[in-house]
């Protein structure tokens, strides 16, 4: 497996990060507008058409498509223990990266927090909405940072 860091096709930043996962496969993901791709997504692959069905309208209003012919769009962080960063917004004029720290489930509020699937096992963390607070386009790292996945 190789890694290596190359200019994203999307935002122009020097934080895009390449990982090999096979000798086919190859995944793109840029830490400095938020945005992810791989050799999968692209028009008429499967995998892409998968995607696609399950995106959100925004995500889907925001796709971009390098001269490769790879379809990026936003990453969702979701880290149990931090917090999640996403996507946010009506549309794609308004939309930001939002950032939400994530606090440990109260013993008396565990029941609000079952497991799907998991007869008597609860969440141990949640996503606490009360502290999203919106980054710029640009801020995907300050995102981060935020629910402390990146130093300050």
């Amino acid at each position: 497996m190789n890694d290596n860091l190359i200019i994203c096709p999307h935002c122009s930043s020097d934080a895009c990060y390449v990982t090999e996962n096979s000798p086919t496969i190859k995944t793109y993901s840029c830490f400095g507008c938020g945005f992810t791709t791989n050799s999968l997504m692209k028009e008429g692959e499967e995998f892409y058409n998968q995607q696609v069905e399950v995106l959100p309208d925004l995500y889907k209003d925001v796709l971009f498509t390098d001269k490769d012919g790879k379809i990026w769009m936003p990453v969702t962080i979701n880290l149990p223990q931090n917090g999640m960063v996403f996507y946010n917004g009506t549309n794609k004029e308004n939309a930001k990266w939002a950032g939400v720290k994530a606090v440990k489930v109260e013993e008396t509020e565990k029941e609000k927090y079952p497991i799907k699937g998991k007869t008597g096992e609860f969440y141990e963390w949640r996503m606490d909405m009360t502290t999203i607070k919106s980054f710029e386009m640009k801020d995907f790292m300050e995102a981060l940072s935020y629910i402390e996945v990146l130093p300050e």
